[in-house]
């Protein structure tokens, strides 16, 4: 039995909206989803580790997240202003980032360079980080070159999207035929 002409129509037309809608998304030469950073990666949020040389291995972008991973029981996380951070005092931190599980997140909100260290001590036992958030500047896809003679404008749009538009008309109207 044959569907009809409408049903067959619509289908089309949905299948030519994913196919435009893939080639937009393809079209992205530098697209990022927010990343979460393991604080310290193998070793951790704990006494005795270089976190400066960690943080400066790492780039840290704004919507990215830190995770801190550490012993609930002995050590927390605070992030506090960049005088704190050097004096490794926790007087009048910004935020309590310890939840209570020893997994506790941050995101980075903003572009600019977040403070966080253990109070009790823990700071000057090198429990500290600095991480300098930034904005990420997307990239634009590159512009072809101008044509001599204004040139033929079918050969000015991508060859991938027309394939994927040839192919998907194509597959619409032989199962239609």
């Amino acid at each position: 039995m044959r569907r009809s002409g409408g049903v067959a129509w619509l289908n089309a037309v949905v299948l030519l909206l994913m196919v435009f809608v893939a080639a937009a998304m393809m079209t992205c030469v530098m697209c990022r989803s927010p990343v979460r950073h393991l604080v310290g990666g193998k070793e951790m949020w704990k006494p005795n580790y270089n976190y400066t040389d960690w943080a400066r291995e790492e780039t840290f972008y704004v919507g990215d997240w830190l995770y801190f991973v550490y012993d609930k029981h002995m050590f927390n996380v605070l992030e506090v202003n960049e005088t704190s951070y050097k004096n490794c005092t926790d007087q009048g931190f910004i935020f309590n980032i310890s939840r209570g599980a020893g997994r506790d997140v941050f995101e980075l909100k903003q572009p600019k360079p977040y403070y966080f260290l253990a109070s009790g001590g823990y700071c000057y036992n090198g429990m500290k980080v600095a991480v300098k958030a930034v904005e990420f500047v997307q990239v634009p896809a590159p512009q072809p070159s101008p044509a001599k003679n204004g040139g033929n404008p079918i050969t000015r749009i991508s060859y991938p999207l027309i394939s994927l538009i040839v192919i998907a008309t194509w597959a619409v109207f032989i199962k239609y035929l």
